[in-house]
Formats: structure tokens, C-alpha cells, sequence
């Protein structure tokens, strides 16, 4: 596929947007059906509560799997695999009979979902001059919260009316429209065909990647760091998204089509925050906004959940959701620590085994929730938030960031110099 560099760089831009952006629908599916799921199967807050902690279990596990295949076959094969696995298994979920089976299907869904994020960070970060990589980054993530609100519309257009099974068949099959545009548009990463080239050239070809390499003297710090600000971060963010829309409907008494509303408008805030802040991390400082992004959270949260007024709730939802960047600002943070032949699965590593650590959340505050209520076990995910903007502060400081200063207008350095 022969075209030029900025060109490329539109499409795997538009490529890895549509894919997170179906990837988000098909988490969001799951929490936003949860209420129907538990009345419709007779199971309890905590076996609910199992069913999101298999999705981010398998997403976890997507680390040690899924990153590997994009370092070693490829980035757009890898990314493929990715979308089609939790597609065709999502749509299998409209099938179940029992919870359980809904577990395993979730699981494996998982290793898809998962798979998503780690291969997009690394092919954008690729494709995108330095620069330019945190806004590209964000942009790219913050379809996240676009996928989401399209889950709250489709909820809202279906749930009530047609029941959650027909909500996963037409969520899974809208994941062939990013498969067919990545199939078609977007070529494979150029900076990983390069450096697979240079490997062949000198004999020392990488044919396989192994979890051991990420923890290599020079990378040990790195990956110890950034998976424990990523699992702090996303213990605290699924934790509390998982039971926000239980906790709208139960305890702020608003109805499930309502709830579906007022989450969609938190997703604008969410968007609105990734792209500022993606933005200003190319002037100021990745990590910088990273710990800021993490401090408002930490604040917002608690504000947010002891609101009772329904007013207050639509207008503090996008306020808290405005901080929740810090996710599209991982992706270019973490994507750079790493070389080119480990970034795919060292990004992916630290921000999958922390969504995979999280992967407990929604089960222990499910049962806390029980004795203490939902808006009291909530609330102490902010100060898991604030915990990890002190772990981001230990990590080097981008270098993206020091060549910006040093060439302000000069030509970018290939990624492999990072």
C-alpha cells in the first residue's frame, strides 16, 4: 500500500478511532445492562458484580497474549484479530442461558477488549510525529467516551423495549464497520516494518516477545511503575463507572432510560476533557497532565457521588468525567518508554494488568455496597486516584517533551530514537 507518510498518519488515526470507539460500546454495554441483566436472571449485586471482573480479567490476561502478537506479526493483524474476537463473542452473549456462561463469553471477550488499546497506542505513537503524539493519542482514546455514549443511546432506544440480548447482538455486529475500515485504509505500522527489516538485516531477528524482556534492568523501574499507577487508577475508575448506573437508578431514583441519558452527557465531558489535555500535554508535559488529570478525579469523584439534587448530578457528571483523560494519556506516555519492538507490549502490559488488577473493583464494591451503600464505597476510590498521580510523579519525565523544547520547528526523530 503505497502512500505517503501524511496520509498514513490520517488513517490509522480514523483506523484506531473507530476500534476503540467499538471497543468502548462493548465494555459500556455490559455495566448499562447490568440492572436488566440482574432482574432478568435473578442473580445478586456480587455475581453482577462477576461479570465485569471476568471482562477485565480477560482484558488483563490480553497483556501477556495480544501485545506479543502485535510486536512480533504486526500491529494491523494484531488489531484485526482483536476487533473480531470480541465481536463474534459479544454477539454470542445474546445466546446464554445462565450467568455463567455469560462469565466465560465475557472472559474471552475480554482478551479481544483488551487487545485494542495496547496495539492503537502503539500505532499511533508510530504513525504521528512526536510533537503531535499526545494530542493524536487522546484524540484516538477519547473515542472511548464516545463508544459509551453510543451504548447509552442504544440502551436507552432498545433496552426497555427489545431486552438486553438484542443490546449485544447489535453491539457486536457495528464492530465489522472499524474491521472493514482497517482492513481496507490502514496500513501496516511503517516504523515496525523498519525495525523488523534492521533485526533481519543483522540476524537477530525478534520473532517472539516474552513478558521477561519488559522487566530487563533499563525497563524494570518503568513497567513496576506505570502497572501500578494504571492498576491504582483503574481500580478506582471501574469501581466507581461500574456502579454509577446502579447507583442513578437505586439511590437517585432516576429511571433506567434516564440513567442512560445522563451518562451519555457525562461522556461529553469526557471527551472534551481527553482532547484539551492531549493538547496541552504536547506543550507542557505528558506525565504533568497526567498527575493532574488524576488529582481532579480524586477531588471530583467524592463531590460528585454525595450529590443528591438531579441537577447537581447532570452538571457534576460531566465535571468529574472531564478529569478522566488520564486514560487517552497513557496510551502516548506509556507507548514511548518502551522500543519500538517492545512498545506494543509494554504499553499494553502496564495498562492491562492494571485493568486487569482492577478487574476486582466492581466485585468488592458490589459487596461493600452492601453494608455501607454504594455513594460511601465510592467515595474512597478518589483517594486511590490521588495515590496514583504520586506513583506517575516517580516516572521520567517524557521525552517527547525534551526534543519539542529543543526542536520547536525541526524534523521529528524516528521512533525508534526514543
Amino acid at each position: 500500500m503505497n502512500i505517503n507518510l501524511n496520509a498514513m498518519k490520517w488513517r490509522v488515526l480514523i483506523g484506531c478511532f473507530l476500534s476503540y470507539m467499538f471497543d468502548a460500546l462493548d465494555i459500556l454495554v455490559l455495566i448499562i445492562s447490568l440492572p436488566a441483566i440482574k432482574e432478568t436472571m435473578q442473580i445478586s449485586t456480587t455475581e453482577a458484580g462477576f461479570m465485569v471482573t471476568a471482562t477485565l480479567l480477560g482484558i488483563g490476561v490480553s497483556s501477556l497474549v495480544m501485545g506479543g502478537l502485535a510486536d512480533t506479526l504486526g500491529r494491523r493483524k494484531a488489531l484485526l484479530l482483536s476487533l473480531a474476537t470480541f465481536g463474534v463473542l459479544t454477539i454470542a452473549i445474546a445466546g446464554v442461558t445462565d450467568w455463567k456462561q455469560l462469565l466465560v463469553l465475557r472472559f474471552l471477550a475480554g482478551l479481544g477488549l483488551g487487545g485494542v488499546w495496547g496495539t492503537v497506542a502503539a500505532q499511533v505513537n508510530e504513525a504521528w510525529p512526536p510533537h503531535q503524539r499526545a494530542r493524536a493519542t487522546a484524540f484516538v482514546l477519547s473515542s472511548f467516551s464516545i463508544g459509551s455514549g453510543l451504548a447509552a443511546v442504544l440502551a436507552a432506544c432498545l433496552l426497555k423495549t427489545y431486552g438486553w440480548r438484542v443490546l449485544f447482538v447489535i453491539s457486536g455486529a457495528l464492530v465489522v464497520i472499524p474491521i472493514i475500515y482497517v482492513w481496507l485504509r490502514v496500513p501496516e505500522s511503517t516504523v515496525w516494518l523498519a525495525e523488523r527489516k534492521v533485526s533481519r538485516d543483522l540476524l537477530a531477528p525478534r520473532n517472539s516477545v516474552t513478558i521477561k524482556s519488559l522487566f530487563a534492568a533499563d525497563l524494570l523501574r518503568k513497567t513496576l511503575l506505570g502497572t501500578t499507577a494504571s492498576a491504582l487508577a483503574l481500580t478506582a475508575y471501574w469501581g466507581a463507572m461500574t456502579w454509577l448506573p446502579t447507583i442513578l437508578v437505586q439511590e437517585h431514583g432516576l429511571e433506567p432510560s434516564t440513567m442512560a441519558g445522563f451518562i451519555a452527557v457525562m461522556n461529553v465531558g469526557t471527551f472534551i476533557g481527553y482532547n484539551l489535555f492531549g493538547w496541552l500535554a504536547d506543550r507542557i508535559g505528558k506525565r504533568r497532565m497526567i498527575i493532574i488529570s488524576l488529582i481532579g478525579c480524586g477531588l471530583m469523584l467524592p463531590i460528585y457521588t454525595f450529590a443528591t439534587d438531579k441537577t447537581a448530578l447532570l452538571l457534576l457528571g460531566p465535571a468529574f468525567a472531564f478529569f478522566i483523560a488520564f486514560v487517552g494519556l497513557f496510551g502516548s506516555y506509556f507507548a514511548e518508554l518502551y522500543p519500538t519492538h517492545l512498545r506494543a507490549s509494554g504499553a499494553g502490559f502496564c495498562f492491562n494488568v492494571g485493568r486487569g488488577i482492577s478487574a476486582f473493583a466492581p466485585l468488592l464494591l458490589g459487596s461493600v455496597a452492601v453494608s455501607v451503600g454504594f455513594s460511601i464505597s465510592i467515595g474512597f476510590c478518589g483517594a486511590l486516584f490521588l495515590l496514583a498521580a504520586a506513583v506517575i510523579s516517580l516516572l521520567p519525565q517524557d521525552v517527547d517533551l525534551h526534543w519539542a523544547y529543543q526542536n520547536p520547528k525541526g524534523v521529528s526523530p524516528t521512533s525508534e530514537s526514543i
